[in-house]
């Protein structure tokens, strides 16, 4: 029996590995391509789960957590404020999703809507006016690109977000098999915004 909870603080923190554990599982599928190791993730998710107006949408199936979908006052993201500031746009009002993960086996089931629907509700509920998300920008003619990948544009147009012009962030991890880490180009995607 699947369930979507909201959760947030000692409730959230316990979960944290099991996020972890996902975030490496799914994000090492195209386009992040990411070879995740426990350090890395414990930097990233203790920083969110210390942010204040954090929030997970957290999707069991009984017991065992098989997503979730994270999001913060993007005024607590340092490394994703500058694009902002270089574009001139305000981010004081921008509510910040970062990753949704999902295993592959409960994929085309509505869990996509649910999780949008469940931060946005969160960030309506703080006062916040504009909702905004990033995404890796990768070259269409990637050696890794699988020829069946469908990206999730119009799945992100539905629910009334536009690529955000000129507000793109580098973020940095590890590809699979790479020794160190380089800077992605990450398109920001927005709702709310003129």
């Amino acid at each position: 029996m699947l369930r979507v909870e909201p959760r947030s603080g000692e409730q959230l923190r316990a979960l944290l590995p099991q996020i972890a554990q996902l975030r490496i599982e799914i994000f090492r599928d195209w386009p992040y391509l990411y070879e995740g190791t426990l350090a890395y993730e414990e930097r990233y998710l203790g920083k969110f789960i210390n942010s204040l107006g954090h929030v997970a949408i957290c999707c069991f199936d009984g017991d065992d957590l098989v997503g979730a979908s994270t999001a913060v006052p993007l005024t607590t993201q340092d490394d994703l404020i500058e694009p902002f500031r270089h574009a001139g746009e305000d981010w004081s009002d921008v509510f910040y999703f970062g990753e949704s993960v999902l295993r592959r086996a409960y994929r085309g089931r509505g869990l996509g809507h649910a999780f949008f629907d469940g931060r946005e509700a969160h960030a309506k509920a703080l006062g916040y006016g504009k909702t905004a998300f990033c995404a890796v920008i990768r070259p269409l003619d990637h050696p890794l690109r699988p020829p069946a990948y469908r990206a999730l544009d119009g799945f992100w147009i539905q629910r009334d977000y536009r690529p955000l012009k000129d507000i793109v962030a580098h973020l940095s991890w590890n590809d699979i098999g790479e020794a160190a880490e380089t800077a992605k180009p990450m398109q920001f995607w927005g709702r709310g915004f003129a």
